[in-house]
């Protein structure tokens, strides 16, 4: 399991600490929460939490809003931060800095979602390793080239400590998006073939695609079915 959210993680000299995102209401989904879809038996929520271990952060702050009495039971045996979002509805952004709040002070952060059933250890290590070569960059986006030669963001990304605390401070906006659009000089793009970046879960329609590219199911728990 690595690191298990211990200080002192496989990072020397440089303290990483992740959001996981998985407050929204899954309006498309029927209103079910995405975090609790199962690829091989195992929530997506919780195949990133060992990711997030797996890859060595020293800490993880989990935001739950719509569904938080559903998925917590998923998760409250890691040692993480748990945090209820009380106005999801404001936005990921709110969520995001909820997130961050619950992080110790001067971490590295990787902002990651609940609903990419891909993610592994390497790749979040990948991130870092990227992060660490950024040279004056702010923020990591990896930037995945699609079969047509296409380039699309993908997530997690991955900022410094000084933009953490200019966001909490309010004096930048919290949407990792917008913020890359607006300061793109300093944004370092991650170049990769590797698709697990840009597979997310947002519609039925996503689910059968992800079963047709990849051959394996997503299925709800019995819970949610």
């Amino acid at each position: 399991m690595g690191c298990m959210f211990k200080q002192n993680g496989l990072y020397s000299r440089m303290t990483v600490g992740a959001v996981l995102l998985a407050a929204g209401a899954g309006e498309r989904m029927g209103g079910r929460p995405k975090a609790l879809l199962e690829l091989g038996g195992v929530p997506l929520v919780l195949r990133q939490l060992i990711a997030l271990s797996g890859a060595g952060v020293d800490e993880v702050a989990v935001v739950l809003g719509h569904h938080a009495d559903a998925i917590e039971p998923a998760v409250r045996q890691f040692p993480i931060a748990l945090v209820r979002n009380p106005s999801p509805g404001d936005g990921q952004a709110s969520s995001v800095r909820l997130g961050l709040q619950a992080l110790s002070p001067r971490l590295d952060a990787v902002v990651a979602l609940a609903d990419q059933p891909l993610i592994d250890a390497q790749d979040i290590v990948a991130l870092i390793s990227a992060f660490r070569k950024r040279g004056e960059a702010t923020m990591v986006v990896p930037r995945v080239r699609r079969a047509d030669g296409a380039t699309e963001p993908g997530n997690p990304v991955m900022f410094d400590a000084a933009l953490r605390e200019q966001w909490l401070a309010g004096s930048a906006d919290l949407a990792c998006r917008k913020w890359r659009d607006k300061h793109p000089e300093r944004v370092c793009w991650f170049d990769t073939d590797n698709q697990r970046y840009s597979v997310d879960i947002d519609t039925p329609e996503d689910l059968d695609r992800f079963a047709a590219s990849t051959g394996h199911r997503l299925s709800w728990p019995t819970a949610c079915a």
